[in-house]
């Protein structure tokens, strides 16, 4: 694939699942990417296996990137419909093959009735995290990578009820120590 923009704007979405996960206060989990030098935070997210509905992706990727099961938290909501967003073209031709021009998600709305101590980003088969932390879903905006910013807007409309806005919050490393 050449990576011209006409040929990226002719390539479909990745069908994907995201996790905005918060604890008792309200504020958001993030993951800074294992696999990036510079600032790079997002929530949980990741593909829907074949015959896998949205629900059971969302549960999966969540235990597969932060070590938490199912029944460790809570589904409180869901966007009603799928959001939408492009990777810069330069990115198109190495990630999925260059099959992709982005992703389409379906996000699901998590509390964690966990402890932190729980949370295991290092023990994962293929770690996506090097460190963790819980913020203000204001904050988490401020800090997600340019291209996410748009569809990370609209899941915070969507889940706003359940926010907490601008609380620091606190850091976890891949050890699973928390603290500010």
């Amino acid at each position: 694939m050449e990576g011209a923009p006409t040929d990226i704007a002719a390539l479909p979405y990745r069908p994907c699942v995201g996790v905005m996960l918060i604890n008792r206060e309200g504020l958001v989990f993030v993951g800074q990417r294992i696999d990036s030098g510079a600032p790079a935070w997002q929530m949980p997210q990741g593909g829907i296996d074949e015959g896998e509905t949205p629900r059971a992706a969302a549960l999966r990727e969540l235990e597969e990137e932060t070590g938490i099961s199912a029944g460790r938290v809570e589904i409180l909501a869901e966007t009603p419909d799928w959001l939408r967003y492009d990777l810069p073209a330069e990115i198109v031709p190495r990630i999925w093959g260059g099959r992709f021009r982005g992703q389409k998600q379906l996000w699901f709305l998590m509390r964690f009735l966990g402890d932190d101590s729980e949370i295991d980003i290092e023990g994962r088969k293929h770690p996506e995290f090097s460190r963790w932390r819980w913020i203000g879903a204001a904050q988490m905006l401020a800090e997600i990578v340019p291209f996410k910013r748009a569809a990370y807007e609209q899941v915070m409309r969507a889940f706003r009820p359940w926010l907490a806005g601008e609380a620091h919050g606190t850091v976890g490393d891949a050890s699973g120590c928390a603290g500010h």
